[in-house]
This record gives structure tokens, C-alpha cells and sequence, in this order.
């Protein structure tokens, strides 16, 4: 579990405050967590996001975090709220709450349709967003990165009959990461890590991939989800390997040959593959990025996803349903800030807290920075030296420069507008030597800023 912790923190975690408010059609859209939405056997968190204007019959979108996120870490640090507000469907948000925060991928009850974990929770806040809003249940869709773009495939194996499609970021073929009952470290047959799957070391062929899943469901018959998988070709958490593997599963659950009818590249050093149909909507399709790690989705990928999944033709007309159940919202950021700095906060107008995990000759870093000012922030740059011996190899939410040393970061498209009061989180991957120590010396466009 060390190790999941370790590696799977794919993007940023945003520490937010809720604050309760009373649900009102007339308020601005805003995240909402939701109690008390059904059958939830492990205790996760639901948070829900409705635009204030949703498309005729709105699809509805999960949205999985990675391991040490969070549902509302999620909200800020993707871009699928900003889709949902420009193209009308909802968001769920579900939150583990195991340690380390990590979805359970890999237990009999995971692994099983209408199960005792994790994906009957969420299903649970699938089938409340239903109800309660009035969803077209044949456009439900699930993505998530890391241990979400895990959860992903575990959910459309489970429940082939909620989901029409997803989009796996970094993630594993259906149980992959099953707990073996005869693993001597992992006697009670619980969820955890899979250092074999997790390598790229589970190798089967396509129709004993394809037979895991039909077992999920034993005596299913309907339709089958449609699957996109995105994989960077240098992650070593979650092997390159995995990504040719979850092609061979879902290719033959589709019934799909295993050669592509179409290879293009849709960005630069990001090729792409669609099998059985090469319309926009294939059967399976899947991006690989070359040169990239454990550190997706990059900025643009959500928007193929949504294209996937055939949400961006949707056209925004009522305001939504409100539930009957009180809400309570995190502040929000603007979804596309300017990426060029201004307005410098002023002396001791900024805050870093980090967080570290260290294995062997390896760590993660997430640093949340908050602007602790009376001003926004547009665009911004954090300066820190690294310990000694320690050099960046991945990083999520910003660009950094140079991987040792005293390092710059540099805000994405979607993070570089910090409000008063407002943080934003970054992480990075690095190798050490020894010294696991957080970085030291913050800036923030040169000012110093408080630990």
C-alpha cells in the first residue's frame, strides 16, 4: 500500500473548505456533496456538479480520482467541469476514503456486479443523479486517472449495463490488480497492491482478458461499453505494458480485431489508434504519449474523451432540478486563466504546505499553494530548491524547470488564476539518493512565501 501511495498521486489535490448552502435554481453552479444517496457499502463521498444550464435530457459523467485526491481535488484539477458548463451534462465526483485514499481495484467485491465496495458505492450515486435529475440512463460515462482510470475499467466490467462508455487515464485491464487469496502477503485476500500488474508483467491473451470481464456479470447479454485508453510510454507506475493489454481486453469484449482501422495523430508525440470503426465514437480507441509518465490527463485530453463519448454535440437549454438534499460547496477557479504572469502578490501574501511519499530511491510531492493576499493572482510561477540528490523525472499541473536544483513551476492553462484566498495543487514525481526531504526556499513570482 506504500507503494500506491507513492506512485499513483497523478494530478494536483486541492485542500477546500465546505460551507453549507441551501440548493437553489437560481444560484450559481457549484460543487456539491451529497449525503444519504443510497447503498454505499465502504463509505465513500459523493460530490456533484450541475451546470446551471444543462442540455435536454443531461448525460451524466463519474469522474474517478487518482490515489491522495479527492473528489473535489479532482473538480479543480480537470477540465471536465469546464466541458460540463460549455456542453450541459453532470458530474459526479466520488471521494475514497481508505487510506491513502486510493479506490479498491482489486478485492472479489470489486470485482463482482453488485458487490460489497467501492463500484456498487458509486453506482449508488449514479442511480441518485438518475432520479433526481432526470438523466438519459443511455448516456452515462465514466473516466478517471490512475487508480480512477483503474476504477474505470472495473466499472465497466461490473456494470456493463449503466455504463455506455469510459476513459481510462493510466489505468489497468479488468482486475489486473486482483487480490490473489494465495499470496502470502496478502492472506486476507484484501485490496492492495499488485506489483506484477502494476510492472506490466500480466500478460494473457485477448479472449482470457475478455473472460475476466464477461465473469464480473455471469449470464449478461446486453450491450457492452464502448472503452478509450490514454497512456504515457515512460509511466513507471503503472507500466506502459498495461496500456497494450487493456486494448486486447476490450477489443475482444467488443468483439473488434485487435488491428487498427485508423492511426493518426491527433497532437504531437501523441499517436492514436481506433479499432472496429474509425469514427470518432469507435469501439475501442486508444492514445498513447510518447515521452510522458504517471502524469495524465494532459490539457486537451478530457476534450477528446468528451468527444468519446459524443458529449460535445450536446446544446445547453434549461437550468437544472435542484435535489432535496442540502448541499455544501467548495470555492471554484476559473477554468481558463491566463498563462502569463501578473499582478505579483506582496510579501508574505503566500502559502506552501507539502506533502511527501518516499519509497526506496523514489517520491511524490504534491505542494499546495495559497494565495494568502487580498488580490488575485493571473498566472504564476513557483520557485523552490530540491534536496540534495533528488531529480524530477514526471509532474502533473505545471511545467517545471530545470528537474534539479533550484526548480521553477509554471501554471497550466487551466490553474494559473489563484483568487484571494484561493489554492491550486501541483505534484511531481522524482528519483532521490537518499534525502526524501520536501523542497525548501518557496517563491511565488519572487516573493517569499510562508511554510
Amino acid at each position: 500500500m506504500k507503494k500506491l501511495l507513492a506512485g499513483l498521486a497523478a494530478a494536483a489535490t486541492v485542500a477546500l473548505g465546505l460551507v453549507t448552502l441551501q440548493a437553489s435554481p437560481a444560484s450559481a453552479a457549484s460543487l456539491q456533496q451529497i449525503t444519504n444517496f443510497g447503498a454505499n457499502p465502504t463509505g465513500l463521498g459523493m460530490y456533484l456538479y450541475v451546470p446551471d444550464r444543462l442540455a435536454a435530457k443531461p448525460a451524466l459523467l463519474v469522474a474517478v480520482h487518482y490515489c491522495t485526491g479527492s473528489g473535489p481535488a479532482f473538480f479543480s484539477g480537470t477540465e471536465f467541469r469546464s466541458l460540463a458548463d460549455q456542453y450541459g451534462f453532470i458530474v459526479v465526483y466520488p471521494s475514497a476514503t481508505r487510506s491513502g485514499n486510493c479506490f479498491d481495484n482489486s478485492s472479489p467485491g470489486a470485482l463482482t456486479h453488485n458487490g460489497n465496495s467501492d463500484p456498487a458505492g458509486i453506482v449508488s450515486m449514479v442511480r441518485y443523479v438518475q432520479q433526481h435529475y432526470n438523466t438519459d440512463v443511455n448516456r452515462t460515462f465514466v473516466t478517471g486517472a490512475s487508480s480512477g482510470g483503474m476504477m474505470t475499467n472495473v466499472l465497466l466490467g461490473d456494470y456493463p449495463d449503466v455504463f455506455a462508455a469510459g476513459a481510462a487515464f493510466m489505468g489497468v485491464p479488468f482486475a489486473c490488480f486482483a487480490a490473489s487469496a494465495g499470496d502470502p502477503t496478502n492472506p486476507a485476500n484484501q485490496a492492495g497492491w499488485n506489483s506484477t500488474c502494476s510492472s506490466g508483467q500480466s500478460i494473457k491473451t485477448p479472449q482470457a482478458w475478455g473472460d475476466l470481464v464477461r465473469g464480473a456479470y455471469p449470464g449478461y447479454s446486453g450491450r457492452r461499453p464502448r472503452m478509450q485508453l490514454f497512456h504515457g510510454t515512460t509511466d513507471t507506475t503503472l507500466a506502459y505494458p498495461n496500456f497494450g493489454e487493456e486494448i486486447k481486453q476490450w477489443t475482444n469484449v467488443l468483439g473488434v480485431s485487435q488491428t487498427p482501422v485508423l492511426t493518426d495523430t491527433p497532437q504531437s508525440g501523441w499517436t492514436r489508434t481506433r479499432y472496429g470503426s474509425n469514427a470518432t465514437q469507435a469501439p475501442v480507441e486508444g492514445i498513447s504519449v510518447a515521452g510522458v509518465g504517471h502524469s495524465l490527463p494532459l490539457a486537451g485530453q478530457a476534450r477528446l474523451a468528451i468527444a468519446f463519448f459524443g458529449l460535445d454535440g450536446s446544446t445547453p437549454t434549461s437550468p437544472p432540478t435542484s435535489p432535496s438534499t442540502p448541499p455544501s460547496t467548495p470555492p471554484t477557479s476559473p477554468s481558463s486563466p491566463p498563462t502569463s504572469p501578473s499582478n505579483p502578490p506582496a510579501s508574505g501574501a503566500c502559502k506552501v504546505t507539502a506533502q511527501v511519499n518516499a519509497w526506496n530511491t523514489g517520491l511524490t510531492a504534491n505542494l499546495t499553494i495559497t494565495n494568502t493576499g487580498s488580490s488575485a493572482i493571473n498566472g504564476w510561477r513557483l520557485g523552490f530548491t530540491l534536496a540534495s540528490g533528488q531529480t524530477i523525472t514526471s509532474g502533473w499541473n505545471a511545467s517545471y524547470s530545470p528537474a534539479t536544483g533550484q526548480v521553477t513551476a509554471t501554471n497550466v492553462s487551466y490553474n494559473g488564476a489563484l483568487p484571494a484566498g484561493g489554492s491550486t495543487t501541483i505534484g511531481f514525481q522524482a528519483t532521490h539518493t537518499g534525502n526524501s526531504a520536501a523542497p525548501t526556499g518557496y517563491t511565488l513570482n519572487g516573493t517569499a512565501c510562508t511554510t
